[in-house]
């Protein structure tokens, strides 16, 4: 089987989405069943997905576009350029890793899309008007047009079946999380910390957006450190690209005088942010919805003691290793509790081991998912 995964996407650093495809990737060069993998990516990809990502097999073949890094141009590419290459490579599926606008009769083959989250509808803030408009348009279009959707957790599947009633029985639908897989990857400690850095520190990553709640973050650390609950020089490292909030959280990191204790960091190599998984003294998530939550699972995977808000998809990906806080009117003192709870049991997480994450199960359940539609 030769499967054709569109991961071409505007960021130019490392993001979830790009991680998810190249998962996929993996993930299905590890099985036998599965001769070519093709990686379709866009022109100003080509650095972080060659230098940052492991992709060591021979099954899979980056292929680049070289087209302007555009909304319109992306677009346009996706509903014209896309066909005209998987008629090329001539593939026997293929797999959009995020909703993007396209034909389903101008391909050949069955086309699967990934589902993460609805938040073009649950959170239109996100991306601000009229940008959250097209993106529920986007979203809307490629759900009637993929012979398959792929939701990365039963929350998610929830979601999209309350806002589109139709595709329980119009449209082919399972519910298959993303992959944590880590056993290749060898701990470096991030460039912009050096060699020498020995504090403690705490640790999320998450894109700058309203929904990730990284200010009531900041508040909760802020108050731990005004209240001496934490070691002294304990540092917080927001980890993710930019965003809607960054402005925001630079001015409030500003206001409480916080600027030489919290640190942005973005683009990681999976080296570094594996390192930094195995060195927090803590990781918070503190979210108010979510689709998923891969840097979750990853957290709990590398052993990394972990705080998060109290909501249904946590619970269900997460484990009881988690520290829930309840995201209520006192959100910040709740978080800062099981923040200090957390930081001080001095104690390791066992790693998870759940095989639901495992390449082995979700290779499986993607294949059978392809050949249901074959």
């Amino acid at each position: 089987m030769h499967v054709l995964i569109s991961a071409l996407h505007r960021p130019v650093k490392p993001t979830g989405v790009c991680r998810h495809a190249v998962n996929l990737a993996q993930c299905l060069a590890y099985t036998a069943h599965v001769s070519q993998v093709t990686l379709l990516i866009g022109k100003w990809q080509e650095g972080y997905f060659n230098r940052d990502f492991n992709l060591k097999s021979s099954k899979i073949k980056l292929l680049s576009v070289d087209i302007p890094n555009t909304s319109l141009s992306r677009n346009y590419w996706f509903i014209f350029g896309l066909p005209k290459i998987a008629h090329q490579v001539n593939p026997d599926i293929i797999h959009m890793s995020f909703p993007v606008p396209f034909l389903q009769r101008w391909f050949e083959v069955p086309v699967v899309a990934t589902i993460h989250d609805l938040y073009p509808y649950e959170c239109p803030e996100n991306f601000g008007y009229p940008q959250a408009w097209f993106n529920q348009l986007f979203l809307q279009q490629c759900i009637n047009q993929s012979d398959g959707l792929a939701c990365v957790s039963k929350c998610t599947l929830g979601t999209l079946v309350e806002h589109f009633p139709f595709i329980k029985n119009n449209k082919l639908t399972a519910v298959i999380y993303n992959i944590v897989d880590f056993y290749s990857v060898n701990p470096k400690i991030p460039e912009e910390l050096g060699n020498t850095f020995s504090r403690p520190f705490l640790l999320t990553v998450a894109q700058h957006r309203k929904n990730k709640n990284l200010d009531l973050l900041i508040q909760a650390y802020h108050a731990l450190l005004q209240e001496n609950r934490l070691e002294p020089y304990t540092e917080l490292f927001l980890v993710g690209s930019q965003g809607p909030e960054t402005t925001a959280l630079e001015n409030l990191i500003k206001s409480l005088g916080l600027s030489k204790q919290v640190r942005f960091l973005s683009g990681l190599e999976d080296t570094e942010l594996c390192w930094l998984y195995e060195n927090a003294s803590t990781f918070i998530i503190p979210s108010s919805s979510e689709g998923f939550c891969l840097p979750l699972i990853e957290a709990l995977n590398l052993g990394c003691p972990v705080v998060c808000s109290d909501i249904p998809i946590f619970r269900e990906v997460g484990s009881s290793q988690c520290r829930y806080f309840e995201l209520s009117a006192n959100a910040c003192r709740n978080m800062a509790e099981a923040i200090e709870y957390q930081f001080h049991q001095k104690t390791v997480s066992n790693s998870l081991t759940e095989n639901q994450f495992s390449k082995k199960t979700i290779s499986k359940q993607l294949l059978n998912f392809y050949e249901s539609l074959a």
